[in-house]
């Protein structure tokens, strides 16, 4: 009878135990199985959703632009700018803005956004979407510069391709009889170096013959430039030269000044120079721009150095007069679009990464977050700068290189003439030795001495003043020099 019951209970028992195994596996075996791929599931309808949604947006100009962070009705702080340029590299006094400029971290994550949209379906960005961004981009620059049109505007990489487009068509003109041997250009002794060496390439090579006015730094008055200038042409004009092209800095390089360029071009008119080309790669952003008021045929600006583009990011304005005359425009760079318009074949010169042009929408609104947009970043600027120069030449016991109303964002101070420049390769020594051993970047220029002529300071330094610089920065320069002096530098040393 025992043993009746025992198996009884254990067949129950077992029953029971099956049942329960039979609805753990109906109900849980049967989820962990499905949960990886109902989440798997999840997840992709949602891609797929988003992936729908921009492919639709990106058929319209308007629809498809990277998602821009909202901005405060308040303007930017000290402490939003310093994070904006975060990225910069500790330690180093950048006070070379002017070479290379800077991109803030809200444009930088434009350009990325858009860098990610390119890598991640070529064909559909540049068959249907590049082309619309960029003239986006050459409205954006239209309105910005006063220009008429926007087909007066190309947007190129930098402005050696602007002035190689320029001058290559001077080239042409001579190989075509249209300019005869020995025609002229004018321009400034301190052109920017590449510029000089595309009117060699270029102009002199074919037959053309430069003028070059020279400039007595340190400067007092715009009226010594135009001075110069009126005699230079003058004196070729009495010596039967035909001048075709004037080529003329906005604000120069080394030694940095802004020209008095909407007189300058005046002169060129009334003295029956052909077309003028102002080389502004420190324009917008820099000084005010205005295409109705300058009236140069052409005007080249980068992007980058004072207006928060990245690198590469330029453009060429042409005057419609310069543009339908029968000088054509053409791109260096021959590809499919030859033939088209010189905006055209500048909107594409072969595969590459077209991304800097598309981010000016981007950098307009980074400006806006400043009190007084563009015109309120320019001032701030000039205003630290030419109190910064003072500073430094009260240091130093020297002075400055012009008028603080003849500077931009960017100032010569004088240094100390025991340091011993004495030649380009000095100012080069003393440029390389700060930058390495200190972390101060800045520009360093050699003013040689006219014949005859004994000067205290052929040394000078630029700085420049952007809005992420702080007094430190050029108290550190400042007191860098210092050290130098106290130890008996010279770059004869070095």
């Amino acid at each position: 009878m025992f043993f009746v019951v025992h198996a009884l209970l254990c067949f129950l028992v077992t029953q029971v135990m099956a049942e329960k195994i039979i609805m753990f596996c109906r109900y849980y075996v049967l989820l962990i199985v499905l949960l990886p791929y109902r989440t798997l599931q999840f997840f992709y309808h949602k891609f797929q959703v988003s992936r729908a949604s921009n492919l639709d947006a990106a058929e319209g100009i308007e629809n498809h632009v990277p998602i821009e962070p909202k901005l405060s009705s308040s303007f930017i702080t000290d402490s939003e700018i310093q994070s904006e340029f975060s990225h910069h590299a500790p330690g180093v006094a950048r006070m070379n803005n002017g070479s290379f400029g800077c991109c803030p971290a809200s444009v930088i994550s434009a350009l990325q956004q858009w860098q990610l949209k390119l890598l991640c379906q070529p064909d559909h960005f540049y068959f249907n979407e590049l082309e619309n961004r960029i003239l986006e981009s050459r409205y954006k620059i239209k309105d910005l510069i006063n220009a008429e049109d926007v087909d007066e505007v190309s947007i190129v990489d930098n402005i050696s391709t602007a002035v190689a487009i320029v001058l290559q068509q001077a080239a042409w003109a001579f190989a075509e009889g249209k300019f005869n041997k020995g025609d002229a250009v004018i321009m400034f002794h301190c052109a920017y170096g590449a510029v000089k060496n595309s009117i060699e390439a270029y102009f002199s090579r074919a037959g053309g013959y430069v003028i070059e006015v020279q400039l007595n730094f340190p400067l007092n008055s715009n009226e010594e430039i135009i001075s110069e200038f009126s005699k230079a042409l003058e004196r070729e004009k009495g010596n039967g030269r035909r001048v075709r092209l004037a080529v003329i800095d906005h604000v120069t390089c080394m030694p940095s000044v802004i020209m008095p360029v909407k007189q300058l071009v005046k002169i060129c008119r009334e003295e029956g120079v052909e077309q003028v080309f102002i080389d502004a790669a420190h324009g917008v952003g820099c000084v005010d721009v205005d295409m109705q008021e300058i009236g140069a045929d052409f005007y080249a600006s980068t992007l980058y150095k004072w207006f928060f583009c990245p690198p590469a990011a330029a453009f060429l304005y042409c005057r419609k007069s310069a543009t339908y005359s029968d000088l054509e425009l053409h791109h260096p760079v021959v590809s499919h679009r030859y033939g088209m318009g010189l905006a055209e074949e500048s909107f594409w010169v072969g595969t590459r990464d077209y991304t800097p042009y598309l981010v000016l929408p981007s950098a307009m609104e980074f400006v806006k977050r400043f009190e007084g947009g563009v015109e309120g970043i320019r001032k701030m600027n000039h205003d630290a700068v030419v109190e910064m120069g003072k500073m430094l030449a009260e240091a130093w016991g020297t002075h400055l290189g012009c008028p603080p109303d003849m500077c931009a964002s960017m100032i010569m101070v004088g240094l100390p003439s025991c340091l011993g420049i004495s030649s380009d390769d000095d100012a080069m020594k003393l440029w390389a030795h700060l930058r390495k051993k200190f972390g101060v970047e800045v520009r360093i220029h050699y003013q040689a001495p006219k014949d005859g002529e004994v000067v205290l300071t052929t040394g000078y330094v630029r700085i420049c003043h952007q809005i992420y610089n702080k007094v430190d920065d050029y108290y550190k320069l400042r007191d860098t020099i210092n050290q130098l002096v106290h130890d008996g530098f010279t770059c004869a040393l070095e």
